[in-house]
């Protein structure tokens, strides 16, 4: 049975599950930890003093709990985090565990809805995908006093106190998380994406499914930056370069053609699910979820999920098409 304080705890599990999600990296064990959060704040509330606000005491609780699931030391990371750019004549798809990489999360499990645009704009950016692989670089207390500070704007004396700690040390630890931050700019951005979207990147993502859908790669290609990186987690493999992604696509990546592409909102970022045409049942079948980093009107980086079982129900989107993906409504 549903209780009042059930009902008041659930109002903030999107910002929780963000806000996990950006400490964890894992889309998966961040609605986890807010599951053991909203567990342990159901069986302590008796105890629950109101000496903060109720919301701080969450933060408290769920801070606990990711740093509990942190202790492990485990890193998510992107494919260019951990090894070279491989040239297309040695490419193989070469798997990692889950546990390796840096997951992708639908916008409207961890960004809440606010009223102030300049609020909306900072969220969507705190969970691009190079912003999340940042923050994995962090040591986990630095990380939680970063996502407090500079994303959710608490003052350093609330970030102090539900640490446990001083002013000073949440300054410190801020401040070495700052540059730290600073030293992986020259790895790139990632995205410089409008909140909403502009008309010129609505008209450039309009041409990628154009030429995507109908395999062209002179099309596709014309569309990326010339320095444009593709992933396909879990393999480590990733690509970069015109000549190596189109030559990818059309050999070891041949099978993508035909495919179609239904929009999903993403990390902040436009994103696709992909389906493959499915030789077997007819239709299309789920091959991957994409996610699109746009920058000075190109292309800069592509990635594709493509643990479909995990991802494909945890955006809303279907595990097999029939006839035209068009059909679908837009995903999570």
């Amino acid at each position: 049975m549903t209780t009042d304080l059930d009902i008041t705890l659930d109002k903030y599990r999107t910002e929780l599950t963000g806000y996990c999600y950006r400490m964890l990296g894992s889309s998966f064990e961040a609605e986890d930890a807010v599951q053991d959060t909203m567990v342990r704040a159901w069986r302590s509330y008796g105890t629950f003093k109101g000496r903060s606000s109720l919301r701080s005491w969450l933060y408290r609780i769920a801070t606990n709990v990711c740093l509990d699931m942190l202790s492990a030391g485990n890193r998510r990371a992107r494919p260019m985090d951990l090894s070279d750019a491989t040239p297309l004549a040695r490419a193989a798809l070469s798997p990692r565990p889950d546990t390796t990489w840096l997951e992708p999360m639908p916008d409207a499990r961890v960004l809440p809805a606010v009223e102030d645009p300049a609020e909306a704009a900072v969220a969507k950016e705190s969970v691009r995908l190079a912003f999340m692989a940042a923050l994995q670089q962090l040591p986990p207390k630095q990380r939680a006093v970063l996502i407090l500070r500079e994303v959710l704007a608490w003052r350093a004396s609330e970030v102090a106190e539900l640490l446990g700690t001083s002013v000073a040390s949440v300054n410190s630890a801020l401040q070495r998380a700052r540059a730290t931050l600073a030293e992986r700019e020259d790895k790139g951005a990632g995205a410089a994406v409008s909140d909403p979207l502009d008309e010129e990147q609505q008209k450039l993502l309009e041409r990628y499914v154009a030429a995507f859908e109908g395999y062209d790669m002179t099309a596709l290609t014309a569309l990326l930056h010339e320095d444009a990186i593709m992933t396909m987690p879990p393999f480590d493999l990733w690509l970069t370069g015109h000549a190596d992604i189109a030559g990818f696509m059309t050999t070891i990546g041949a099978a993508c053609a035909g495919s179609r592409l239904l929009p999903v909102r993403v990390n902040g970022l436009p994103g696709f699910a992909q389906y493959k045409p499915d030789p077997e049942q007819g239709g299309f079948a789920p091959w991957a979820i994409q996610v699109l980093e746009i920058s000075d009107g190109r292309l800069t980086g592509f990635h594709f999920f493509l643990d479909t079982q995990r991802w494909f129900p945890l955006f809303g989107m279907p595990l097999h098409l029939d006839g035209e993906a068009d059909q679908v409504e837009d995903g999570a």
